[in-house]
């Protein structure tokens, strides 16, 4: 499956997300990530972010896209990581 996760979180926290985000996603920009995942490795990635996060303070939301076929991406802007992904 696909997904695109995007968190936000207080700056002490931040880091820790963003390592094991790029464990299993690609990173596209700040607080942004997305890619291929297997289900057994999103449920691992969960398990971890739900560790690091303070529920009261930290937000992450996870958008599961069973195929790329009907998608597409633009950008506006500046480009950050993960552009050769296409959505």
């Amino acid at each position: 499956m696909f997904v695109v996760l995007v968190y936000d979180m207080g700056e002490k926290r931040v880091t820790k997300a963003l390592k094991r985000c790029r464990k299993y996603l690609n990173w596209v920009q700040n607080s942004v990530f997305e890619g291929e995942i297997s289900e057994s490795n999103l449920a691992k990635l969960k398990m971890e972010l739900d560790k690091i996060i303070v529920t009261e303070e930290d937000s992450v939301i996870i958008y599961t896209l069973r195929t790329t076929r009907y998608s597409e991406r633009e950008i506006m802007g500046l480009r950050k990581g993960g552009q050769d992904l296409i959505i």
